[in-house]
């Protein structure tokens, strides 16, 4: 088979790696790609962006392609999935409306309360005013959030009066995210640990992905801006074998019916945001994709035909399909430009790149290639991902890697995984 792989980041480094693993796939192909996907086994990067759906759909019929998977929120939110369905070629993804889920905070907030799905308090604003008013209702902190899409960046957690108005007339005036931000969430904030739950469907059937734990904020200890994820781990302990069936029964089943009972029939990747407070789970936010980072370790511990579970997850022939997973530990480690999340510099030579031991992948995301050498090109550059034994072993086979590439003004975080080793 030939796949086609949409996007250019870590996320879709992984996924082009995991399908070009299969003895069935021939070449994958991927739409722009980065440095690292250009020089991986099987793949080749073609120069068209995400975003060019139409370009994307003829590239697809001219080299006679057998399906596509789409990484990005940006595609799926602009319709990917229905022009090629349209046309008759197979693509892994919701359909433009059931992408609301993630490219409408107010749609997939208002979607939970009317399907009974656990989640913070919450109420939909276009008035700074009367959102000012629900927020001193709540007490601080808040969370606030863009409606739209913002890159991972649109969520706000304000400990203050003064901090929440800035950032309410910063959103609703288009400051801060453009359009994005015309209409804001404002929902209380809710204490105890992030998790990630990310499921692949038919639209009928559930199959779960391994559990994992992503690290949004900037600097060690969780504190500093929110990013999209400086790193992540799997499997995490955090995720009982209860709490995994009450996360299945009270939210990705609710939520595949909820879907197709208004017409927005879901397939593909969906991925629940949690945080677990008094031991029970609540969605923050959900994702029309795998995440990033959390899909390099996932996949890196994924031992069966990933092309196998794409291609039936599209054909809606997911039942009775049983998937492995290697026992061992992931973790990883995202290795980021200086000034990220906000203004960083492009260009810098990557070294310490080479030939790793099995146990350890060096995912790129904001990387290109030149002649020989590997640049960089985004905030976030790589993820060093590692397995190991226990998650212990997990960490230090992935920062003993971490240690030896460089680039001017690279950053990292230094605790990925402590919350789960503890």
């Amino acid at each position: 088979m030939k796949v086609l792989v949409v996007g250019s980041g870590g996320r879709e480094h992984a996924i082009a790696w995991a399908l070009a693993r299969s003895m069935k796939v021939e070449k994958v192909y991927v739409a722009p790609g980065n440095g690292g996907t250009e020089i991986e086994h099987k793949c080749t990067n073609v120069p068209i962006k995400a975003e060019a759906v139409e370009r994307l759909a003829e590239f697809f019929i001219s080299e006679g392609l057998d399906f596509a998977v789409v990484g990005p929120e940006g595609p799926l939110a602009a319709g990917i999935v229905d022009y090629f369905m349209e046309r008759g070629l197979l693509c892994l993804g919701p359909t433009k409306k059931a992408a609301m889920l993630e490219s409408s905070k107010a749609f997939a907030k208002e979607f939970m309360a009317r399907h009974g799905i656990p989640t913070g308090r919450f109420q939909v604003f276009e008035s700074a005013h009367h959102a000012m008013e629900f927020a001193k209702d709540l007490s601080f902190p808040v969370v606030i959030k863009a409606d739209g899409l913002a890159g991972g960046k649109g969520v706000i957690i304000a400990k203050d009066e003064r901090e929440a108005r800035d950032t309410i007339e910063g959103m609703l005036d288009g400051r801060l995210f453009g359009e994005a931000g015309k209409r804001v969430v404002v929902e209380e904030y809710l204490q105890g640990q992030e998790a990630s739950f990310i499921v692949i469907t038919d639209g009928k059937e559930v199959i779960p992905l391994a559990t994992s734990q992503d690290h949004k904020a900037l600097e060690d200890g969780d504190k500093g801006p929110n990013t999209g994820g400086m790193g992540a781990y799997s499997p995490t302990k955090l995720i009982t074998p209860q709490l995994f069936q009450e996360i299945q029964d009270k939210i990705i089943w609710p939520t595949i019916k909820g879907m197709e009972e208004e017409g927005a029939p879901y397939k593909g990747f969906l991925y629940a945001g949690l945080m677990i407070a008094d031991g029970r789970p609540y969605v923050l936010e959900f994702n029309c994709r795998l995440g990033d980072p959390e899909a390099q370790p996932i996949l890196l511990r994924f031992s069966s035909d990933f092309s196998e579970l794409c291609l039936r997850a599209i054909k809606g022939e997911l039942k009775g399909l049983e998937v492995q997973w290697d026992e061992r530990h992931a973790l990883g480690v995202v290795m980021a430009s200086k000034g990220y999340p906000f203004k960083y510099q492009k260009g810098y030579e990557v070294k310490g790149l080479g030939e790793d031991p099995d146990y350890v992948k060096v995912f790129h995301a904001g990387t290109r290639r030149e002649g020989n050498r590997i640049l960089t090109d985004g905030g976030r550059v790589l993820c060093v991902t590692a397995l190991g034994r226990d998650l212990w072993e997990a960490k230090e086979r992935a920062y003993q890697r971490v240690k030896e590439i460089t680039w001017e003004g690279c950053y990292y975080r230094s605790d990925i995984g402590d919350k789960g080793i503890r």
